[in-house]
């Protein structure tokens, strides 16, 4: 039976420190790789920690050459995959919400948020790829944030067969029981409409910017049930366990996988 162990990270991220976030990112890397990890999911831009105003301008920077080369050898020596975070900016000063993939072979890719907040819109541009990763046997999607609200997304990653999709957030306000509450009502469908697993993670605590994040993490079956939840304000590494046999159980059920009987002469994509 293939499983897969991931670490779903709640981290604290200070807006503009990018040298104290990437501490405190090599040495969450560090502690849940001692867990088992082989798949290490840190919280939307991590690495520069996140504002939605005119700030993000300050704190955005570009994707380096020493940056790829420092995750890159770590996701090689430590024989894991590693997705952080951060605000990019390009040559051409465009700022995007993107999420890097480093994997053990040394390669990496991006995923650029596409689905960009109002308040975000001003500051962010979209990215334009649905893009679906393959590492260590597991196919897999991100989504950041505002981009799980919208189902036609998850679906068509659903349809690439992927196993399951990563939601890091970066997501303010409220309790960490308020924000829970909040994400279980979508998240819960686009596990269940589509057969996949959901993971979501969020960054925590005061940012220095005026955002205090609440924390939370949550593991999400293919059947739609809740495998695992944390609903607290504290930074932590959140083991969990993605199971192919439970997926291939529910896909080959007739009367619980509901892709293959989509009227695809009505629905084009």
């Amino acid at each position: 039976m293939k499983i897969f162990k991931a670490a779903l990270i709640v981290q604290n991220c200070i807006a503009g420190n990018f040298e104290k976030n990437l501490k405190s990112t090599l040495d969450l890397i560090s502690a849940a790789t001692q867990k088992g990890a082989k798949f290490i999911v840190f919280p939307e831009m991590n690495l520069t920690g996140y504002v939605a105003g005119s700030d993000i301008k300050k704190i955005s920077r570009p994707i380096t050459r020493d940056m790829v080369s420092l995750f890159s050898s770590l996701a090689n020596k430590l024989e894991s995959t590693i997705l952080v975070g951060l605000a990019e900016k390009t040559l051409k000063e465009n700022i995007y919400a993107s999420h890097l993939v480093f994997n053990p072979d040394k390669s990496f890719e991006i995923y650029r948020k596409i689905h960009t907040a109002p308040f975000e819109k001003k500051y962010f541009t979209p990215g334009n790829k649905i893009k679906i990763f393959k590492s260590q046997g597991l196919k897999f999607g991100i989504q950041l944030c505002y981009d799980a609200h919208f189902p036609e997304l998850s679906l068509a990653m659903a349809l690439k067969k992927v196993d399951v999709i990563f939601i890091p957030h970066a997501s303010p306000r409220g309790s960490s029981q308020e924000k829970y509450e909040s994400w279980i009502r979508h998240l819960r469908a686009r596990a269940f409409d589509n057969t996949v697993y959901i993971a979501a993670c969020n960054q925590n605590g005061n940012n220095t910017k005026k955002l205090f994040f609440p924390g939370v993490s949550v593991f999400i079956g293919p059947d739609g049930n809740v495998l695992y939840k944390s609903v607290t304000e504290t930074e932590g590494i959140h083991i969990i366990n993605i199971k192919k046999s439970v997926l291939n159980a529910i896909r080959s059920h007739k009367m619980k996988y509901f892709l293959p009987h989509r009227r695809s002469d009505l629905f084009k994509f």
